[in-house]
C-alpha cells in the first residue's frame, strides 16, 4: 500500500511539473509579439482570398458566410481592400478599404483602414502575415495583441496537411486555436 501511494504521489507530482512547464511556455509565447514571415511577394498575395475561419469580430458580427477578400494594388503602391461577405438574410455586404505597407524590408506588416471622414482615414488596424503557405495556398494573420486573427486560403477549403501546418503556426505564435471559428462558404 505505501508502495501505491509513492508510486501515486510521484505520478502527481509529474503531471503538475509537466503543465507548469506547458503552462510556462505557453506564456512566454503570449508575452511576446507574433513574429511575422520574413518576407512576402505582394505581386503573388494579390488577388483573392476565401475566410477560412476568423477570431470573432464587432466589425464582422453581420456576416455569416462566404466572406472573402479581395485585394489589389492602387498606383501609389498602396492596396485596395475589398471584403465582402453574405449576411443573415443572404444578401452580399461589402466594404472598401486600404492597405498601407508598415514593413517595406518584409511586406510582410501593413495597416488596412476601412473608415475614412472627410476624406481622411483615422484608424488604421495592424494586419501582420503571421503565416503562408510557400505557393501561396493559404495565409495567416494576427496582429500585436492577438486580439485578431484570420486563416485565409486561396481555395474555399483547406487540405488537413494545411490545417496541421496552420495549427502550428498558430501555436508557434501564442495563439489559441481554439478561438478560431471556421466560415462557412455555399458552393
Amino acid at each position: 500500500m505505501k508502495r501505491f501511494l509513492l508510486y501515486c504521489s510521484i505520478l502527481i507530482l509529474s503531471t503538475i511539473m509537466v503543465l507548469r512547464i506547458s503552462g510556462e511556455d505557453k506564456m512566454k509565447k503570449m508575452n511576446k509579439k507574433p513574429q511575422t514571415v520574413s518576407k512576402v511577394d505582394l505581386k503573388r498575395y494579390i488577388g483573392l482570398w476565401y475566410e477560412i475561419a476568423k477570431i470573432p469580430n464587432r466589425f464582422q458580427k453581420k456576416c455569416v458566410g462566404n466572406t472573402m477578400a479581395k485585394y489589389r494594388f492602387r498606383k501609389d503602391g498602396r492596396i485596395i481592400v475589398t471584403n465582402s461577405c453574405s449576411n443573415q438574410k443572404g444578401a452580399i455586404i461589402s466594404t472598401k478599404g486600404v492597405a498601407k505597407i508598415v514593413a517595406k524590408d518584409s511586406n510582410s506588416k501593413l495597416k488596412v483602414s476601412f473608415v475614412k471622414i472627410l476624406g481622411i482615414r483615422l484608424f488604421w488596424g495592424d494586419y501582420w502575415i503571421i503565416g503562408l503557405d510557400e505557393n501561396f495556398k493559404y495565409a495567416v494573420i494576427g496582429d500585436p495583441k492577438r486580439k485578431y486573427g484570420w486563416i485565409l486560403g486561396r481555395e474555399k477549403k483547406l487540405s488537413e496537411t494545411q490545417w496541421s501546418e496552420i495549427n502550428k503556426i498558430l501555436s508557434d505564435q501564442g495563439y489559441d486555436q481554439t478561438k478560431f471559428i471556421k466560415t462557412s462558404h455555399s458552393e
